[in-house]
Order: C-alpha cells, then structure tokens, then sequence
C-alpha cells in the first residue's frame, strides 16, 4: 500500500512540477497576492476531480477518443497560448504605474477563476497527465492499492500549488519594482509560445 502511495505520490510531481501556463500563472497569482487562496484550492480540486475520474477506468474509454480530436485540441489549445503570450509582451509596454502589483492584478474572485479554469481546462496536457497517463498507470493497482496510488497522486497536487502558490509570497520586495515585472512578464512570454510552438508541432499544425 506504501509502495503505491509512492508511485502516485512521485507520478505526480513528475508530471505537475515541469513550467507550463498553469503553473505560471498561479506563480503570477501568488506573486500579487491575489485571491491566491482559492486559485492554489481550485488548481488542486480541478486535478483532483480528473485524476479520481482517470482511475475510475475512463481513461480507457477517451484514449481513442483524444487521438482523434488531439490535433484540433492542441492546435486551439496553441492559439490561446499565443494569445496569452501576447498579453504579457503588451504588458512590457505600458508604464510604470501600471505595472504596480496591486493595480496590475486587481481582478476579482470570479474573474481569477474564470481565467484559472480556462488556463486549466484548454491545456490538453492537463487531461493527457491526469485522466490518460495516470488512469492508465492506476490499472496495475486493486482495492486499497489504486486509492492509496490516487491519493498520493491527488496529494502531489496540493502540495505543489500550496507551495508554489504561497512560496511565491516571498518574491513579493523584489516585485515591487516595475522593471521586476518586465522581467516576469518577459519569461512567461517565452514560456507561453514555446509551449504554443510545441502543441501547434504536436498537433502537425506546423
């Protein structure tokens, strides 16, 4: 049962811990401070909720499926990315006052959320990670064994973005610099259309 937690424990940090749009913004989020609370919860249930629905054995049945759909998937998913990209390189432009952390991130609860969801749900490499790569390596587990990998796998989760969410807190002095922001902004730039460039590749968009 140990061994099991451990792999779903080690499985996900494996696949959450690497720099994508979610984690950059729930970085940006925590950087401002801003509702970063029920942005790392809802990042971490919204996981969860797709994780618990991977071992529970659909994954068998959407793998034909998201190969099917995948190059459209991931060639929407690169357009949005682009778009996201965009922003920020905008956001270099504008002057300093703007780019002060509590003007720049003023946005309210159900906005946050809303952009935390469609950052979350529009990534195929969300469902791919969670329902797909992680339902499939539950199948090697029964009874007691595949909840414990579950919950080590769903725990990952929330220690990630409570750590990244809250850790991010402590970059709030050095933030408080315009020139900081241009930087941050520069390098979640280069994050988004890379991995732009990556979906439109895997999706023979390009």
């Amino acid at each position: 049962m140990l061994s099991a937690f451990l792999t779903g424990l080690l499985l996900g940090f494996s696949l959450i811990i690497a720099i994508g749009a979610q984690n950059t913004f729930v970085l940006r989020q925590g950087i401002g401070n801003n509702h970063i609370f029920y942005i790392v919860l809802f990042c971490a249930i919204s996981d969860a909720i797709l994780i618990i629905i991977g071992i529970s054995g659909v994954s068998y049945f959407i793998n034909g499926l998201s190969t099917q759909i995948s190059d459209w998937l991931f060639g929407f998913s690169a357009i949005w990315l682009s778009g996201y990209g965009i922003l920020r390189v905008k956001a270099l432009f504008r002057n300093d006052k703007a780019i002060i952390i509590d003007e720049k991130l003023n946005k309210n609860l159900s906005s946050s959320l809303l952009l935390a969801s469609i950052i979350t749900f529009a990534n195929p490499h969300v469902y791919i990670d969670t329902m797909v790569l992680i339902g499939a390596v539950s199948q090697q587990f029964l009874g007691e064994n595949k909840f414990a990998f579950g919950f080590g796998a769903i725990l990952a989760s929330f220690i990630f973005f409570f750590s990244l969410g809250y850790g991010a807190r402590l970059l709030i002095p050095i933030m408080q610099s315009p020139n900081s922001w241009r930087v941050l902004d520069v390098v979640v730039a280069i994050i988004m259309f890379s991995i732009a460039i990556s979906l439109a590749y895997s999706g023979n968009w390009i």
